[in-house]
């Protein structure tokens, strides 16, 4: 296993590289945040530990651009600060997992471990179909620049359907996942909200397939 640490405190980057070679990683090491954005872009690795406050770019910067260039590496992010707000910014912009410092090396190992066994599987944080965009975390969506004005069930619905882009997914599979198992009402509400999603899409996107479901594509 290949790995990178993006790490600019000498002394902790020097015990990470020790710690993971022990482990048989061949590892590479950046002190600034432009050196890792350059190595992670450049070489296939495995695996990538990144620290969030770093001189020139930070780590929520080098995430971001990762994933826009679809480098989808899986990425442990480190950080002196605990607060909420960066845990789930590091999330959203595309981190795989986040780790407050001080740590345990051993949940250090384990972690990366988990995340090597999942591999480089594309994940984008924006979900696009065409001229359609969707931002999950924001909880947005757009038709080319024009944002949509959706309520909560319909973004849940569209989200829902764009992850399944070019499947038929059935009206139960729907009233599972959109709504819940306890849900007791009338199974015609997926049909009401598949014609408000085609009101504000337009026609084009979302085909019906009789006696088998919805489908969602780029027209």
């Amino acid at each position: 296993m290949r790995a990178l640490v993006v790490e600019d405190e000498p002394r902790l980057a020097t015990g990470l590289r020790s710690g993971l070679e022990a482990e048989g990683y061949a590892v590479d090491v950046a002190l600034t945040g432009t050196d890792g954005l350059w190595l992670a872009r450049e070489h296939g690795y495995d695996v990538v530990v990144l620290d969030l406050m770093l001189p020139e770019v930070d780590g929520f910067e080098i995430c971001a651009t990762l994933r826009a260039e679809r480098v989808w590496t899986p990425i442990l992010m480190l950080t002196a600060r605990s607060a909420d707000t960066d845990q789930v910014r590091a999330l959203d912009t595309g981190a795989d997992d986040y780790l407050t410092k001080p740590f345990s090396y051993a949940v250090l190992i384990a972690r990366l471990r988990a995340l090597v066994r999942r591999g480089a599987a594309e994940r984008p944080c924006l979900l696009q179909v065409g001229a359609l965009r969707l931002d999950p975390a924001a909880r947005k969506a757009w038709l080319d620049e024009t944002e949509l004005v959706l309520t909560a069930r319909e973004l849940s619905l569209l989200e829902f359907l764009v992850r399944r882009s070019g499947q038929v997914v059935s009206k139960r599979t729907i009233l599972e996942h959109v709504w819940d198992d306890a849900f007791d009402g009338d199974p015609n509400i997926v049909e009401v909200y598949i014609r408000r999603l085609r009101t504000k899409l337009g026609e084009q996107f979302i085909t019906t397939l009789r006696g088998a479901g919805y489908r969602l594509a780029s027209p």
